[in-house]
């Protein structure tokens, strides 16, 4: 392997990971069974635009809808209209299109039919906060999940109580419509319910555990949404109640499945290929020294496994922020900094971590690339990378390095992807 370009092989295994979560070939292993009645398509999530239009190509049937997208590039569609909204923040465009999503499903029959196409990101692309509330009220308790370092599961307990979209409420909205969902998951574990905070897949977390869960991630709430916590009306629909009967849930796309995906890649490129697990949570930074760890225990010891190998994982990690001095960078891009900083000067380790759908927080990367002269050459180029890594400014270190990685929008999303070579 002494010949060998680590980068275009990373690269490889990541586009292996992004096609075997594509919408298309997905969808049409899940299409439902058409209705007597009429067809409904609604959904939401970074990956909305291009789910609905594989949809529509495989429904040879008439259908109407809409699903919404986060601003920027998207998929175009014949039948189904794509509305865009912003993520991670919401904002009114959002609002607009969660109300347009909650008329679609008014006033169906049981001989109807919702398709649910949904994906991760949906949680803030669809806002809709209760009785009472405002949508600053929404935007703030998206910031303080946001900053407070809880793992997404814990995040979507939440969202679901502070909602009349969410966990969910648009399906039970349809009923007595049949709901048929169809889910790309970007959660550790797929759990569907936590996908976009459940708008079609209720679940059984209660408001009790909302409100101990901003207690212990002391989370600083506006007064009016701890108020609407405390009352009756935060109670999300139940999924025994017998308007969701009727419905099914399918994962048609996950973590799992794409690493494996990867995994066959690396094997068919010569490489031997171990996955370490598909639902890594924790700190962004704490993971890349966990990574850093073993990489180096492989690459210094030949041991728990040897080398020549790649080792892959995917997750969700979370980054806490802390004051208001921070910069720019994402999960992805703290996590590789972390390791970077751990690895360095060390020969035969090259590292990728990337979010599937192509953007890594709120820059255009959808991650990095580290190897043992990563901080060298941040050095040189008049950088500090633990400095960097203190402010949350990973993209910058790595903007001054060479070592972005951007392959623009994947048009799906399976959560995080990381892959390490040890040579």
């Amino acid at each position: 392997m002494a010949a060998f370009e680590a980068r275009p092989f990373l690269t490889a295994l990541f586009d292996a990971a992004v096609r075997a979560a594509d919408p298309y070939e997905a969808i049409r292993a899940h299409l439902p069974e058409k209705p007597k009645g009429r067809t409904i398509v609604v959904g939401a999530g970074k990956a909305a635009s291009q789910m609905a239009a594989a949809f529509e190509k495989l429904w040879d049937h008439p259908l109407t809808g809409a699903v919404v997208a986060r601003h920027g590039p998207i998929e175009r569609c014949e039948r189904i209209r794509v509305l865009q909204s912003a993520h991670p923040v919401p904002d009114e465009a959002g609002l607009r299109a969660s109300e347009e999503l909650l008329k679609l499903v008014e006033g169906l029959t049981a001989d109807d039919l919702v398709v649910a196409l949904i994906s991760g990101g949906g949680s803030s692309l669809l806002p809709a906060p209760p009785e009472g509330l405002m949508l600053a009220d929404e935007i703030a308790v998206n910031r303080a999940l946001l900053a407070s370092g809880a793992p997404i599961s814990a995040m979507n307990v939440v969202r679901k109580h502070v909602s009349r979209i969410k966990g969910g409420r648009l399906a039970a909205a349809a009923g007595p419509a049949r709901v048929v969902s169809l889910v790309v998951s970007d959660v550790p574990g797929d759990n569907p319910a936590f996908v976009a905070s459940g708008p079609t897949v209720p679940d059984g977390s209660t408001v009790e555990e909302a409100l101990e869960i901003v207690g212990r991630y002391r989370m600083a709430l506006p007064d009016g949404v701890v108020a609407h916590l405390r009352s009756g009306a935060a109670r999300a629909p139940d999924p025994s109640e017998p308007v969701f009967r009727r419905h099914e849930c399918h994962v048609i796309a996950s973590a799992r499945v794409s690493l494996e995906a990867a995994a066959r890649t690396a094997q068919e490129l010569g490489v031997e290929a171990r996955i370490l697990s598909d639902a890594i949570e924790g700190e962004a930074r704490d993971i890349g020294r966990m990574h850093a760890a073993l990489a180096r225990e492989v690459a210094q010891r030949n041991q728990p496994f040897e080398k020549p190998v790649v080792l892959l994982s995917g997750g969700e990690t979370t980054v806490t922020i802390s004051g208001k001095d921070y910069g720019k960078g994402g999960r992805n891009s703290e996590l590789l900094l972390s390791l970077a900083l751990d690895i360095e000067g060390l020969d035969g380790i090259d590292a990728l971590a990337a979010d599937t759908d192509g953007i890594d927080g709120s820059e255009d990367n959808a991650g990095a690339f580290a190897d043992g002269g990563s901080v060298s050459r941040m050095r040189t180029a008049g950088a500090d990378p633990r400095a960097h890594l203190a402010r949350h400014d990973a993209w910058s270190a790595f903007s001054v390095s060479g070592d972005l990685f951007a392959p623009g929008p994947t048009g799906t999303n399976v959560n995080d992807f990381r892959a390490m070579l040890i040579r």
